[in-house]
């Protein structure tokens, strides 16, 4: 029983520390990885927010501004 207990134990302490070492690589490839989500997310709903905000050219134009010019004749 000892045996078994210590071998536990012993798988525990070096399962602990392996992820524990690993904790920083797993961490930046996540935030890697949820980066590359966030930006294909974004550039897909960009142009449609463009679309929506910007308005149609007009397709014929109305009379002229009045200038101060125009006024003295």
């Amino acid at each position: 029983m000892a045996a078994a207990a210590f071998a536990m134990s012993g798988g525990m302490v070096v399962g602990t520390v392996m992820l524990y070492t690993r904790i920083p690589s797993l961490t930046k490839y996540y935030i890697s990885e949820l980066k590359l989500e966030l930006t294909e997310m974004v550039l897909e709903m960009v142009p449609a927010q463009i679309e929506k905000a910007v308005p149609d050219l007009p397709t014929e134009t109305g009379l002229p501004i009045p200038s101060k010019l125009d006024f003295f004749k």
